[in-house]
């Protein structure tokens, strides 16, 4: 770690020291600028920063900054959850890598983060630190007028980092009185926090739930209905979540027999059947350290339940053909349509690993009980289709939103981007219409959650527009039929927002 420096006994001396020194600090504030200071005495650098982590790991604030052996506190400055203007920030956190620049002035890197200083910025040092479970909590970063070196010092500065975190942490609990903790106030993201789409109430309690859960190591089981997007959940939880930098494996429970899912999940050794001609390790060594989403779990066979309870249990695998097992470390998320505690009451799926998975359960919305996410799912969904078939994007007339707005999707999110996909290949213009939408006019409100206002609104506008067809558009003939006068008619017309364009329909 030293061999790099070009004093290494002098440098390990003061290493040393520095632990020393941040081991007798009493106060937490204090050892932090004390760790500062080290930073720049060890480095030989004129400016060291501080970034850490909020408690509920969404914001990154810079915590506090040494300038010329000068602690400036800099608390209550803070960075976007998705850090999308401090690039090379961004970078370095979430993907715990250590960044290293030796000439700023050439470089097209922003950095405005560093403090303004009449001579420009040279040099520049960002190392991730790492708590006891090696996730990232923080960065510490250092940068000098000079043109230096500064790579050698990443190893120890990142490990004397880390000790200083926790020796915060340690007075942090030492001085909180017994029983007078107070709840770290959490926040509840918008969708771009991660990665979802969708405003509406349903989603916004979707976004508290993950939330809560995102940087804990419990098991977490995704409920809905097919199609609403659970492995898009599964994997913003794995992205957001402090094993970020490790593998996300994604296996079907219903993809395979019995016998293959087991050798799949826990792999084999050479010899455990016919055609084993080598080991093979499984899913849960590929996702060890990282997050394994097992997908349809209600449709695991009842054997396999037990093992993957044992897994839940003890943390350990035994894979086929191997009389040892071994530990592995993987956080479960798990998702399924079906109802788990009705298949426990008929003796289809294990009552204790139904308590297990369940340990933190949410139920995803229904496309339809997501009021208002419809129009902007399908124009997100359109403009990615449209850049995978290199085309200008499209526009959407009124009567198209309209004609999506009305449907129920009972294939939730996975069918609207199919209709999407599909009337874009059918959309030969600019502009998307109804007729481009195949939509089942048998299935029109029919959602059940509606009230019989919205009903009848629903029937009215649908009879309007069949009506009007029929009479190829003529508003007298139509209001002769309907026994309404024609003002009335075009009242209704503008209040049920119906134009020529949902007569193409």
């Amino acid at each position: 770690m030293l061999a790099n420096l070009k004093q290494p006994l002098v440098y390990a001396e003061a290493l040393v020291e520095q632990f020393s020194g941040l081991s007798r600090a009493a106060d937490g504030d204090e050892l932090l600028g004390d760790f500062l200071r080290g930073v720049t005495q060890l480095s030989g650098c004129e400016l060291a920063q501080l970034y850490l982590l909020d408690p509920t790991h969404n914001a990154l604030g810079l915590n506090s900054e040494c300038l010329d052996g000068i602690l400036q506190p800099r608390a209550g400055s803070s960075l976007q959850a998705d850090y999308s203007d401090r690039a090379l920030l961004h970078f370095a956190l979430r993907q715990n890598r250590v960044v290293c620049l030796g000439s700023l002035s050439d470089s097209l890197h922003d950095t405005d983060f560093l403090p303004f200083q009449p001579r420009p910025w040279q040099s520049l040092l960002c190392v991730p630190l790492l708590n006891q479970r090696k996730a990232v909590e923080g960065l510490v970063l250092c940068a000098s007028h000079r043109s230096i070196e500064l790579q050698g010092f990443a190893g120890s500065l990142g490990q004397l980092g880390a000790f200083a975190l926790r020796q915060t942490q340690l007075l942090q609990r030492l001085r909180q009185p017994g029983g007078n903790t107070r709840p770290v106030p959490v926040s509840i993201p918008n969708a771009s926090g991660y990665g979802l789409i969708g405003k509406s109430p349903a989603m916004r309690r979707t976004y508290s739930l993950i939330n809560k859960v995102v940087h804990s190591p419990y098991t977490v089981l995704l409920l809905g209905e097919t199609g609403t997007g659970k492995e898009v959940v599964a994997r913003a939880i794995h992205a957001a979540g402090p094993r970020r930098t490790q593998a996300f494996i994604v296996q079907n429970c219903a993809a395979f027999a019995e016998t293959l899912l087991e050798s799949e999940l826990f792999g084999y050794r050479k010899g455990a059947f016919t055609g084993a001609d080598r080991d093979r390790p499984g899913l849960f060594d590929a996702a060890n350290g990282g997050t394994l989403f097992l997908d349809e779990v209600g449709d695991m066979p009842l054997s396999m339940q037990a093992k993957l309870l044992r897994v839940l249990q003890e943390g350990e695998i035994r894979p086929l053909g191997c009389n040892d097992t071994h530990k592995v470390d993987v956080r479960i998320v798990a998702a399924t349509h079906r109802d788990l505690s009705l298949l426990v009451s008929e003796g289809k799926f294990r009552e204790d690993l139904y308590y297990r998975l369940a340990q933190f359960p949410i139920e995803l919305p229904a496309l339809r009980q997501r009021e208002g996410d419809i129009l902007d799912l399908a124009r997100y969904f359109a403009d990615k289709a449209c850049a995978l078939l290199q085309r200008d994007a499209v526009l959407w007339s009124d009567a198209a939103l309209g004609h999506l707005a009305a449907y129920t999707f009972p294939g939730n999110v996975r069918e609207l981007k199919a209709m999407v996909e599909r009337a874009l290949l059918l959309c030969d213009g600019g502009e998307l219409l109804p007729g481009h939408f195949c939509l089942p006019m048998d299935l029109h409100a029919e959602d059940k959650s509606l009230h019989l206002r919205e009903r009848l609104a629903r029937f009215e506008r649908n009879l309007m527009i069949d009506c009007l067809r029929k009479n190829h558009g003529n508003q007298t003939r139509t209001a002769r039929e309907l026994g309404l006068p024609r003002r009335t008619l075009l009242y209704r017309l503008g209040r049920l927002n119906i134009c020529a364009g949902d007569l193409d329909g």
